[in-house]
């Protein structure tokens, strides 16, 4: 597992990027849950955790040119954006959240 942060460093409704271990990841809270995603959009290749959270939707919505990507699939609802990102596992213990890397995990378009 890999730390990302304590739960208090992230306020719900809110999205963060890390650089751990060579990923780069988005936290988003919505509420107590976590969800982590990849960092890139798929469409532009530029941050989705300075986009803003789409809370009703439990999206990610990229900054530069709209495309949404459910925080819980890595899917796009919408263009330009046609490739997912990759989503990864989530743990909150002893107050800190983490993600599970899973090195066999493929993303692939869906």
């Amino acid at each position: 597992m890999i730390r990302l942060c304590a739960v208090d460093e992230l306020a719900p409704g809110r999205a963060r990027r890390f650089d751990v271990d060579g990923l780069r990841v988005a936290l988003v809270r919505f509420d107590d849950d976590f969800y982590a995603i990849g960092d890139r959009c798929s469409h532009a290749d530029v941050s989705l955790a300075d986009g803003d959270v789409l809370t009703e939707s439990k999206e990610l919505e990229c900054w530069k040119h709209g495309s949404a990507f459910s925080v819980e699939t890595g899917v796009p609802s919408c263009l330009p954006a046609i490739k997912a990102v990759p989503t990864y596992d989530v743990v909150v213990a002893d107050g800190a959240v983490f993600i599970v890397q899973d090195k066999n995990r493929e993303v692939h378009d869906r």
